[in-house]
C-alpha cells in the first residue's frame, strides 16, 4: 500500500490504507515503544472509532488514557488546549509519552499544539478520520487554536511522528464532510497538480476507496513538496492558502457555521474570478474550477458582501504590515503568492464576487 515520506525538521511517514484503525496499536509501536499514550477525540469520532483505537493501542503494551472533547469549531479554543494540557499533567505524562489525535482537522491542530506546548513538547501521531483532515490538518506541522479575531492565531510548528489515515474512515463520512475534503484537494490540484485536476473533472462513479486514494495520495504530493521547500510557511508553502483568505474570512463571519470546505470553494472561485479580471492569470482559470466544484455539488455562493469579509481579513495571519498575501492561479496545476495593499482586498473580492 502507498506511503508517502514527509521531509522537514522531524522526517515521518504517512500511511494511506484500509484497515490501519484494526492495525493502530502495531504502527504506532514502530515510531514508540509501549508507554503512556493519551488519545484526544471528540464525541462524534469517538463513538465511531475510539474503543477499536483504544483496544488495539493496548493489545501493544501501551497504556491509554483517553479525552473526549466536543465537536465543532468551538473547541478549537484557549479552554480546550488548557484541558489537555491539564489533563496531562494530572496523569502525570513525560516527554518519554505521546498523544494520539484521533479526529478531524479541529481535534488534530487541537492536539498538535498541546503537544508543542506541554513540556515543551512531547510527541504526537495524527490520526485523521475525515478526508479533509487526511489531505490537510494531518501534515505538514502546522498546530493552532482560534482566537475571538480570527482562526489559527496562535500556535505552533511542531511535526508529528506519523500519519495513519485508514481510508475505511470516509465510509463513515456524512455527504457534506466528504465534500469538504474534496474541496481542499481541488485546491492541490489548481496549485500544483493539473493531472489531479483532470482526474477530478473526468472521472466518474469510481469506487469510493480507490477514488479517495488517488485523490489523497496526489493532494499530500503536492502539499509534502511545498513542505519541504518551505517548512516555516515563508515562502512557496503561501500557496496552500489559495482561497483559504477569503475562505477564513467567511468562516469568521458566519460564526463557523459555514464549513471549512465550503469557505474554501468560494474563496477558490471567487480568487480565481478576481485574477482572470485584472488579467493576472495566464488562462481564464475560473470556468474550470467553478465546472469541477459543481460536479461535486459544494455550494460556492458567498452570502456575504465583500465589505464584511474584507473587514473580517484584516486579522488574517496571512497580513505583513500594511500588505496581505493572496493566491492566485496563473493556470490550473500552477499557482502565485501575490501581496496586495490592504485597503485593495475589498475591491479583490469584489471583483470575485461580482
Amino acid at each position: 500500500m502507498p506511503n508517502l515520506d514527509i521531509h522537514a525538521s522531524k522526517e515521518y511517514t504517512m500511511m494511506v490504507e484500509p484497515g490501519i484503525m484494526d492495525r493502530l496499536g502495531e504502527l504506532v509501536l514502530r515510531v514508540a515503544n509501549p508507554k503512556k499514550v493519551c488519545l484526544v477525540s471528540d464525541t462524534n469520532v469517538s463513538e465511531l472509532f475510539a474503543e477499536k483505537a483504544t483496544r488495539s493501542l493496548q493489545k501493544e503494551g501501551f497504556d491509554v488514557n483517553v479525552l473526549i472533547l466536543a465537536p465543532g469549531e468551538g473547541t478549537k479554543s484557549m479552554s480546550s488546549l488548557n484541558r489537555i494540557l491539564e489533563f496531562l499533567a494530572e496523569h502525570e505524562y513525560t516527554r518519554s509519552d505521546i498523544l494520539v489525535a484521533l479526529g478531524g482537522g479541529v481535534i488534530g491542530d487541537l492536539t498538535g499544539f498541546a503537544a508543542a506546548t506541554y513540556l515543551r513538547g512531547i510527541p504526537f501521531i495524527q490520526v485523521p478520520t475525515t478526508l479533509l483532515a487526511a489531505v490537510d490538518a494531518s501534515i505538514g506541522g502546522k498546530t493552532a487554536i482560534n482566537l475571538k479575531a480570527g482562526k489559527n492565531l496562535a500556535g505552533a510548528f511542531w511535526q508529528p511522528s506519523l500519519v495513519l489515515f485508514d481510508v475505511d474512515t470516509v465510509l463513515e463520512l456524512p455527504e457534506e464532510q466528504f465534500k469538504d475534503g474534496i474541496s481542499e484537494i481541488i485546491k492541490s490540484a489548481v496549485i500544483g497538480d493539473a493531472k489531479l485536476f483532470d482526474y477530478l473533472q473526468t472521472v466518474e462513479n469510481p469506487k469510493i476507496i480507490d477514488f479517495t486514494m488517488e485523490c489523497v495520495m496526489g493532494a499530500v504530493k503536492v502539499k509534502r513538496d511545498l513542505v519541504a521547500k518551505d517548512e516555516r510557511d515563508t515562502g512557496m508553502r503561501k500557496l496552500l492558502n489559495f482561497g483559504h483568505t477569503m475562505g477564513h474570512a467567511i468562516e469568521l463571519v458566519s460564526d463557523y457555521k459555514i464549513s471549512h470546505g465550503r469557505a474554501v470553494a468560494i474563496g477558490m472561485l471567487a480568487c480565481a474570478k478576481a485574477a482572470d479580471k485584472m488579467g493576472w492569470s495566464n488562462r481564464d482559470c475560473a470556468i474550470p474550477i467553478w465546472q469541477v466544484i459543481d460536479k461535486y455539488g459544494i455550494d460556492a455562493k458567498c452570502p456575504f458582501d465583500p465589505h464584511q469579509l474584507a473587514a473580517a481579513a484584516l486579522n488574517d495571519k496571512k497580513r505583513s504590515g500594511d500588505n496581505i498575501s493572496i493566491v492566485i492561479p496563473l493556470e490550473i496545476g500552477m499557482g502565485a503568492i501575490m501581496d496586495i495593499p490592504v485597503h485593495e482586498l475589498e475591491e479583490f473580492f469584489r471583483a470575485g464576487l461580482e
